[in-house]
């Protein structure tokens, strides 16, 4: 599929509309700039004007776009990093660079802060990468490879050198975790610097399972989260790590997590667009229909467009939160 679609790139290039949605750098990166963010984030909340956005470039009215920050998470770290020495636990180092994504560090900032929270409360040493481009997957889904070598030449050898200094990776968004261990292995099956950030790449709740399952995790839970339901992410699930986020917020008393491993229908830029959108909202309905009929107390998915769109859709889910936020929640911190 791939080859085709770099194929039909190749011959026919793609939309103005597809080549800037997946330019994520550049477009999230305009987008935050302050006022900026302000004023673009009350445009896509305006039904006019996305009646003619979407009339305009494709992009469907009634599909949900994220909010842009300029207080980026970025600019918020350097106050929260603390030196913690760090245990080796499992194959796991206690030591852990968090790769912010593009998602990450400009539309949903908060995500990051959980995440520092919550490794620090767990005694894991933790900082955020210190430059990085966009991972590369929107530009191979449009079969764009040229695209996609040119963000792995950025980002590889500043990932690599950060393993070299003893710094196991993550990330927030699971598509950008698939990408480094398992996308980029495959086009560059020979290159030893991606086979090393392969290696030291994890799932955040596989990292927080493995440290519990050596007797390292927090398990002092103060707050009850009560039914949760979680649509469990295409690009977590194809990583074949099981279901680790409802394993661990399992552990919290007075929780119970529901998983639904069924297909948002989100898959990037397949919502958002004008002549996909109405397929993507069928192929959500069975999860959808599930989640609604549970009445949960939180909905919940690793993947924030996947459970944005959901509960767009939903009829009784009010807001879409991430497995990390929940955590500390039931930490109180």
């Amino acid at each position: 599929m791939l080859r085709a679609k770099a194929v039909k790139f190749k011959e026919d290039g793609a939309k103005l509309r597809d080549r800037v949605l997946t330019s994520t750098d550049t477009v999230f990166r305009m987008t935050s700039i302050p006022l900026v963010d302000i004023t673009v984030n009350a445009f896509n909340r305006n039904a006019g004007f996305r009646k003619v956005l979407e009339v305009t470039t494709g992009i469907h009215r009634k599909a949900p776009v994220p909010a842009f920050h300029s207080n980026t998470l970025r600019k918020q770290v350097k106050p929260l990093i603390r030196d913690i020495q760090p245990t080796p636990v499992r194959n796991t180092s206690g030591k852990i660079a968090l790769y912010a994504t593009c998602y990450g560090n400009y539309n949903s900032p908060h995500i990051g802060t959980d995440f520092i929270k919550i490794f620090q409360h767990n005694g894991i040493h933790i900082d955020v990468v210190p430059k990085e481009k966009c991972c590369g997957m929107p530009k191979m889904e449009l079969g764009d490879l040229e695209a996609v070598n040119k963000l792995k030449e950025a980002n590889i050898p500043v990932l690599a050198e950060m393993v070299d200094e003893g710094y196991d990776l993550t990330a927030p968004i699971p598509s950008c975790v698939l990408m480094y261990k398992q996308e980029l292995p495959l086009l560059y099956p020979d290159d030893a610097d991606v086979k090393k950030v392969q290696a030291a790449f994890f799932d955040p709740f596989e990292y927080l399972w493995l440290r519990h399952k050596g007797g390292a995790l927090n398990i002092d839970f103060p707050n009850a989260l009560g039914d949760i339901a979680y649509q469990v992410a295409c690009h977590q699930r194809v990583q074949n790590i099981g279901l680790k986020t409802r394993d661990v917020l399992n552990l919290i008393p007075g929780t119970d997590v529901t998983a639904h491993e069924r297909c948002s229908g989100h898959d990037g830029t397949y919502a958002v667009k004008k002549e996909t959108h109405d397929k993507s909202v069928k192929i959500a309905r069975p999860v959808i229909r599930k989640i609604d009929q549970q009445e949960p107390d939180h909905f919940m998915s690793d993947c924030p467009m996947a459970a944005t769109h959901i509960a767009n859709l939903s009829k009784k889910v009010d807001k879409a939160e991430h497995p990390m936020t929940l955590l500390r929640m039931a930490y109180g911190l």
